[in-house]
């Protein structure tokens, strides 16, 4: 990229193809307007350059956001218009670590698939958290990443000899006692309940692979019941869903870890099906375990969702309906 002299109010940008510079913002030449609502500058882009216009503080932020999506380009990743527009976000608050840095933490993934990356700042810190605590609490809306990030995180330290086993676990709160009449053993009453767990392993891991660690006992999915009485040693534990543990089932998977064990418990505290009067042991965790060194809490809102765009509509919609009308 070079930056030829140019006056104050502007700034063009010149790069060595029209495709490369295309790839910089998706392919997509609407997303142009992306950055000029953002930033506040005028913007044409013709050939392999792209011309800025605006005042000198908003062409500085132009000129990282461009340094920014070139250097995480040239690293072989593929820009997407959700990282464009993150990389656009990033640049205008000036957060230093950008799409370049997040997309150098990568996560081992199988042979034929991409490495996992943190997409924003608060995944980036909880990647970090879970390389440096034994326990580690991902909170916040659905769409955040939490559950695929730990499973990815598992995943890469059991590929690396790390740990022998991946525990995989969530409440199956919504069946309670009407589980035993259900058709079917145990394993096909609880499945519908475990669903979403196989479905993040199955999008990290090749469908053979992930059968054979299945097969293998090297991980494990199971209800959050069958945790009761065994010591977890050498193993990451993840717990899903654990807004919809209660107090005693919070404490029990917590002291179940053994030597060269940690966990992973995610959760969102809006969202308790716990039986009124019943209180969720992941708010009680929230309050009792935050100044304990080992434990990190890593909180997750709107901005982390990577979901389709309509998904963040739908959360804050959602919130600004319940809190006008408590």
């Amino acid at each position: 990229m070079t930056n030829p002299a140019d006056p104050d109010d502007q700034l063009k940008l010149e790069f060595e193809t029209p495709q490369f510079l295309h790839s910089l913002f998706a392919n997509e030449p609407r997303e142009i307007t992306y950055i000029e609502e953002k930033i506040g500058v005028s913007v044409v882009t013709r050939n392999g350059w792209i011309l800025f216009r605006g005042p000198p503080e908003a062409l500085e932020m132009a000129k990282r956001l461009f340094s920014d999506l070139e250097e995480t380009r040239r690293t072989g990743v593929c820009i997407e218009r959700q990282d464009f527009r993150r990389a656009v976000d990033m640049a205008t608050v000036g957060e230093s670590n950008g799409l370049a840095k997040m997309n150098a933490t990568r996560l081992l993934g199988s042979r034929s698939r991409k490495p996992v990356s943190p997409r924003t700042q608060n995944q980036l810190e909880y990647v970090h958290a879970m390389n440096n605590h034994p326990v580690v609490f991902g909170l916040g809306p659905a769409g955040t990443g939490k559950t695929y990030l730990a499973m990815a995180m598992a995943l890469s330290r059991l590929k690396k000899g790390e740990i022998a086993r991946v525990v995989l676990t969530r409440p199956a709160v919504e069946a309670g006692e009407a589980l035993g009449f259900l058709p079917g053993d145990l394993q096909e009453k609880v499945a519908p309940y475990l669903r979403p767990l196989y479905d993040a392993l199955y999008d990290i891991l090749e469908p053979e692979e992930g059968h054979r660690y299945l097969q293998d006992g090297t991980i494990e999915i199971a209800p959050l019941a069958y945790m009761r009485g065994r010591t977890l040693s050498q193993s990451c534990v993840i717990l899903d869903e654990g807004q919809n543990t209660t107090r005693e089932q919070m404490f029990m998977l917590l002291t179940r870890l053994g030597e060269g064990s940690s966990c992973v418990v995610t959760g969102d505290g809006t969202q308790v099906d716990l039986g009124e009067g019943n209180p969720s042991g992941l708010l009680e965790a929230e309050k009792a375990l935050g100044g304990v060194p080992g434990v990190k809490i890593i909180h997750f809102s709107r901005v982390d969702v990577l979901r389709h765009p309509v998904v963040g509509e739908i959360i804050d919609a959602y919130n600004n309906h319940r809190y006008s009308t408590e």
